[in-house]
C-alpha cells in the first residue's frame, strides 16, 4: 500500500476526531442536533447517488450478483435493527436510557462500512477513493454533532467519536488490503452490500432521529444542503 493512500485514509479518522472536540465544545439542542442529522443524511445520500452506485455500475459486475449482494446487505441492516431495538428494550426495563443506542450502533457498523468503501475506493483506482475520502469525512464530521446528547457528552463523546475515526481507518485498510486485485465482480459485490448499509443508516437512523423532534420546514434545505455540499467535492475534485 502506497504512502499517500495510508495518508488520505486517514484524513476522514482524523475529521472524525475534531468532530467529538467540537461535539464536547458545544452541545446542540435537540433542534440543532435533528439539523445535523439531515446534513449528514444529505452527505451520505450524495456519497451513494454521485460516487458509489456509479462506481458500481462501472465494475460491470453480473446483475444477479448485485441484486443478490444489495439484498444480502438489506438483510444484515434489519437483522440489526430488530438487535438494536432489543437493546434498547431491555435498557429502558432496567431504568437506564435506551434512547439513541440503536443510532450509535448503526453509526459504528455505517463508519466501518464507510471505510470498507474507501477502501474498495482505491482497490478500485482511479479518484474514487480521494473523493470519497473527502466526502464521508463531511459525514464523519457532522456524525459526532449529531450523536451529541445527554448520555453521551464531554470527554465520553470525544471517545466515541475517536473510536469512530479508529474503525473508519482500520477498514479503510482491510478493505484496500483484502480487495486490492480482486476481480470486478467481487468489488461490485461488495459496494452493493455498503449500498444497503448506507441507505439504512439514512432511513432507519439518522432521519427518524431527527424527526422525532418538531423541526422547521427548511430542515428539507439542510438535507440538501448536505447532498450539494459532497457533490461539490466530487465536481470540484475531478
Amino acid at each position: 500500500m502506497e504512502p499517500r493512500e495510508l495518508m488520505l485514509m486517514g484524513i476522514p479518522a482524523l475529521v472524525a476526531a475534531l468532530g467529538g472536540v467540537l461535539a464536547a465544545l458545544w452541545k446542540p439542542s435537540r433542534a440543532a442536533r435533528g439539523l445535523i442529522q439531515h446534513f449528514a443524511a444529505g452527505v451520505i445520500l450524495a456519497a451513494l447517488a454521485v460516487e458509489l452506485l456509479p462506481e458500481i455500475e462501472r465494475e460491470h459486475a453480473p446483475p444477479w450478483v448485485l441484486a443478490l449482494s444489495f439484498a444480502l446487505g438489506s438483510l444484515v441492516m434489519y437483522g440489526l435493527k430488530l438487535a438494536t431495538e432489543h437493546l434498547e428494550a431491555q435498557a429502558k426495563r432496567a431504568g437506564r436510557a435506551g434512547r439513541g443506542k440503536g443510532l450509535v450502533i448503526a453509526t459504528f457498523i455505517d463508519v466501518a462500512v464507510d471505510g470498507f468503501i474507501i477502501g474498495a475506493g482505491f482497490a478500485a483506482g482511479g479518484s474514487t477513493g480521494l473523493v470519497l475520502s473527502i466526502g464521508l469525512s463531511v459525514e464523519l464530521l457532522f456524525l459526532g454533532l449529531a450523536l451529541a446528547s445527554d448520555a453521551t457528552k464531554g470527554k465520553t463523546i470525544i471517545v466515541l467519536s475517536s473510536a469512530l475515526g479508529l474503525v473508519v481507518m482500520a477498514t479503510a485498510v482491510l478493505g484496500k488490503l483484502l480487495l486490492g486485485g480482486a476481480s470486478h465482480a467481487v468489488i461490485g459485490a461488495v459496494l452493493a452490500c455498503a449500498a444497503a448499509a448506507l441507505l439504512y443508516l439514512v432511513t432507519e437512523e439518522l432521519l427518524v432521529e431527527a424527526h422525532e423532534v418538531p423541526e422547521k420546514p427548511f430542515s428539507v434545505l439542510v438535507l440538501f444542503g448536505g447532498f450539494l455540499a459532497f457533490w461539490c467535492v466530487q465536481l470540484f475534485g475531478t
